[in-house]
């Protein structure tokens, strides 16, 4: 069996877990090492293949069209939303996730992403490398501040847990919040509308819409704390970056910090080179830990789906 492999951490430098799929038989297959395939390179690679393990590329109907013996596609990460999941379905291939696997590395982000806004370390960090000694406005501490969390999953939950650590309050909403979840006291689940409105720092760790439609469009920014700060590991699609630009202009949200984009890298980059905003190129899970836990997963999960459909 052909497996295609195109994450852009494993064509770069290879994987142990790839291993396993060589010791079942398999030939594995990789897109051009380090970059993310596009849509005419998947039809290119995917003929003959059994086995696709993805990144975050967009696998598009079309590209489905050239996957002529395809049976199964394994994330090595938790969103699939970067799937044609009607498409893939349609061809009877299975879309498998490997959840939770990168979710500590995306929180331990996220946390740091707060800490660097509420201090303002990168750009004290670039005005001293100018040559200056600008300290700036002064920063914020987390203690007593109210940390709002839409979305509380696996990467809330551990973020959660973290911020409590620091002597925040903590509200979250989730869709299908899980009531048992209790790490401690100053924690609570509310409603939307709430988490928003209380937040001093709201961090976005849920998956878009099923109608396409922001989380976090222009009214719901403009119920925000005034100067409040916002963090976004999840998706782009999240949030109206229109709406968002505009809270930074002026001044309604003190500052961004944005991990994820609507293509990588991105072609619209008035919010990454935005001065209130720290911007980094989707490295949330991006850790040898996160790396080896959603590798070992996804290759578990490919290597069972394709022994399934042999059955």
């Amino acid at each position: 069996m052909k497996i295609l492999v195109t994450p852009r951490s494993v064509t770069r430098g290879g994987h142990p877990s790839l291993e396993k799929l060589r010791a079942a038989g398999c030939e594995v297959v990789f897109c051009k090492a380090g970059a993310q395939p596009t849509e005419d390179e998947l039809r290119a690679l995917l003929p003959g293949c059994a086995g696709y393990l993805a990144g975050v590329e967009p696998v598009t109907a079309r590209a489905l069209e050239a996957a002529d013996k395809l049976r199964a596609i394994s994330r090595n990460g938790t969103g699939v939303d970067n799937v044609d999941l009607a498409a893939a379905k349609a061809r009877g291939i299975a879309v498998l996730r490997a959840e939770g696997a990168n979710a500590r590395g995306v929180a331990e982000l996220a946390i740091g992403l707060i800490f660097a806004l509420a201090r303002g370390v990168i750009p004290a960090d670039n005005a001293l490398k100018r040559g200056g000694w600008e300290r700036g406005s002064a920063g914020v501490e987390l203690e007593g501040k109210t940390l709002g969390l839409v979305g509380c999953g696996r990467v809330g939950k551990l973020v959660a847990r973290m911020a409590l650590g620091c002597g925040m309050e903590i509200v979250a909403f989730d869709a299908f919040p899980d009531l048992k979840f209790n790490p401690g006291e100053g924690f609570r689940f509310a409603t939307l509308d709430e988490v928003i409105s209380r937040a001093d720092f709201l961090s976005l760790h849920c998956p878009p819409a099923a109608d396409g439609r922001p989380v976090l469009d222009a009214p719901a920014l403009a119920r925000t704390k005034r100067g409040a700060f916002l963090i976004n590991t999840a998706r782009y699609d999240v949030f109206d970056a229109d709406a968002v630009l505009a809270a930074l202009d002026s001044g309604a949200l003190a500052g961004l910090a944005l991990d994820a984009f609507d293509t990588e890298p991105p072609t619209d980059a008035r919010l990454a080179k935005h001065p209130r905003v720290i911007a980094t190129p989707h490295i949330g899970g991006f850790t040898r830990e996160s790396i080896d836990r959603a590798m070992t997963v996804a290759v578990d999960n490919l290597l069972a789906a394709l022994n399934k459909s042999r059955s």
